[in-house]
Formats: C-alpha cells, sequence, structure tokens
C-alpha cells in the first residue's frame, strides 16, 4: 500500500495514495495506524482524498485504529472523503462514529 506519513506539529497526517482500500491493502493502514499509537501520537489524520471505493476491511482497518486511538485518550480524524466512500460510511452509520471532515486544514484545526 502506499501511504504517505508525515507529521505536522502534533498532528500526525497519513495520506492514504490508493484508489482502492479493501482486503488486498487495509491491513498495512491498520498496522501503521497500531504504530503511530503505540508510539504515543495522540492527533491522526487519515486523508482519503484518493480513496474511491472502500470495503468492509478498510472500513475495519479504520474502525480498529479509532478503537486503538480511544483506549489511549487520543483523536483520529479522517478528511477529504470522495463521495462514494462518504456513502459507505453514511450506510454503515460510521458516520456517526468518526469526525470527517472535508479538507485536511479543517481536521487539523478541529484538534
Amino acid at each position: 500500500m502506499n501511504l504517505k506519513v508525515e507529521e505536522t506539529g502534533k498532528v500526525v497526517l497519513i495520506v492514504v495514495k490508493e484508489e482502492r482500500l479493501d482486503a488486498h491493502n487495509s491491513e498495512e493502514l491498520k498496522k501503521e495506524l497500531a504504530r503511530l499509537f503505540d508510539e504515543g501520537k495522540t492527533r491522526v489524520v487519515v486523508d482519503l482524498k484518493d480513496v474511491r471505493f472502500i470495503d468492509s476491511s478498510g472500513l475495519g482497518s479504520l474502525v480498529s485504529g479509532f478503537k486503538n486511538a480511544s483506549a489511549r485518550q487520543a483523536e483520529l480524524k479522517l478528511s477529504s472523503l470522495q463521495s462514494q466512500v462518504k456513502s459507505m460510511f453514511e450506510l454503515t452509520r460510521l458516520h456517526r462514529v468518526f469526525d470527517i471532515y472535508t479538507t485536511i486544514d479543517e481536521a487539523i484545526e478541529a484538534f
């Protein structure tokens, strides 16, 4: 999976550089989120602007990251969801669980 991870101040930004977040690559994102929270990072934004499709495995990796963050009093926010991806979050009602923002800047400012 092609992930770009960068720190801007106290926020870690993960940019998913894939068109699909599915069973073939979602485990890598799950491991990266776990690694960041294990290292003590408390503010993480996952940017999904390039992701056009997400399946249950992709959603599961994000839910796992959310649970990991919550267990450590950390925060995980999402940004830049494509309409198809946003529809999946609404269909599964995960839009009620995650803090979802239109842009990376909005997500970072929300911390």
